[in-house]
């Protein structure tokens, strides 16, 4: 999709109702409703995140969004590709600024360029016990992406029309915290499997899109 036809269709976006957890729950783990009904206790107490899903024009003016492959590291989030996002700091003024602060440190966006469209349906992360709240969001042009280098292994740019195609949902054989081996459904983009949480928030994207196209 042209990035200017893009910018038509995100101007009826604010006006749309989210399609919420019947969205996510397409692209959730089988397990997942059950897990919830026995966390509600730490669902509670949970810790804040947030993240943004930042669309821009390519060189060729079609529009393309960014996830992060994250580092291997000791953590439930080990190695996994995501959205730009992080958790709430002292010096954050809300949760909006949580997710442009983040996406500035790990993949170089300043956030006076970033313009934030609307806050997505909040999703909660049992293994790490936390709360992200999405948001969607656009530069008006590429950006210079600069990794951080301590958290991000590769920046990944995903063509609007690839994640569209629905041949890009696949089923997955994935290892949890919760099951060593379990199928879930993912997303096929760039040759990385997108499952869990981040492609709940891809479901609601994508189905948002969808109803302003």
């Amino acid at each position: 999709m042209n990035f200017n036809e893009f910018l038509k269709v995100t101007s009826k976006i604010n006006n749309l109702e989210l399609p919420a957890e019947a969205s996510q729950f397409k692209m959730s783990p089988p397990f997942r409703e059950r897990l919830l009904q026995k966390q509600q206790d730490k669902i509670k107490n949970a810790k804040q995140s947030a993240v943004l899903a930042l669309f821009y024009p390519d060189v060729l003016e079609k529009t393309n969004f960014v996830l992060i492959l994250r580092k291997t590291y000791k953590g439930v989030h080990s190695a996994q590709v995501g959205f730009p996002g992080g958790k709430v700091e002292k010096e954050d003024t809300s949760l909006k600024h949580t997710a442009l602060r983040e996406t500035e440190e790990e993949v170089g966006v300043p956030m006076q360029d970033i313009k934030v469209l609307k806050s997505l349906t909040q999703v909660y992360i049992p293994p790490s016990n936390f709360f992200v709240q999405p948001f969607i969001g656009y530069s008006n042009s590429r950006p210079n992406f600069i990794k951080q280098e301590s958290e991000v292994e590769a920046i990944i740019e995903v063509s609007l029309a690839h994640f569209l195609d629905d041949k890009n949902v696949i089923t997955e054989l994935v290892s949890t915290s919760y099951n060593q081996h379990i199928a879930v459904p993912a997303f096929k983009l760039n040759d990385h499997v997108v499952w869990g949480a981040t492609a709940m928030m891809l479901s609601e994207i994508k189905d948002l899109l969808k109803l302003a196209l």
